[in-house]
C-alpha cells in the first residue's frame, strides 16, 4: 500500500505487481486462465477471434478475461487495425513471494 500511496519506490529488481490478497492471484492464475496463457504462448494468435476459435472460448469472455490478466502484466495486448487484438505472453513463468508474517 505504501507504493501505491507513492511513500515507497520499488527497486529494479523488486516486484513489478502487487495483489491485495492471495485469493485475488489465485483468481487470475487459476488452471483454465494458466491454460490459457499457455496456449497463447503456444500458438501466437494473431486475433482475439483466432483464440476464441482455437480454445472453444467465447470472445467477449475471453476479452474480459484478457483484460484483467493485461492488468497485471500476465498478457500484452496489442491493438491492431479495425479494432483487432493480438495479445501476446511476454513470459515463461510468473512467480509469487508470500510472506508468512506482515
Amino acid at each position: 500500500m505504501t507504493i501505491a500511496r507513492g511513500k515507497l519506490k520499488p527497486q529494479a529488481h523488486e516486484p513489478k505487481v502487487w495483489f491485495t490478497s492471495t485469493e485475488s492471484f489465485a483468481k487470475v492464475s487459476s488452471n483454465k486462465n494458466r491454460a490459457l496463457l499457455a496456449v497463447i504462448s503456444a500458438i501466437h494468435p494473431s486475433s482475439l477471434q483466432e483464440l476464441a476459435d482455437r480454445t472453444g472460448r467465447k470472445a467477449s469472455n475471453l476479452s474480459r478475461t484478457l483484460r484483467t490478466m493485461e492488468h497485471y502484466g500476465f498478457v500484452r495486448l496489442h491493438r491492431g487495425e479495425r479494432g483487432r487484438i493480438r495479445p501476446e505472453v511476454p513470459y515463461q513463468s510468473i512467480s509469487l513471494e508470500l510472506p508468512f508474517s506482515g
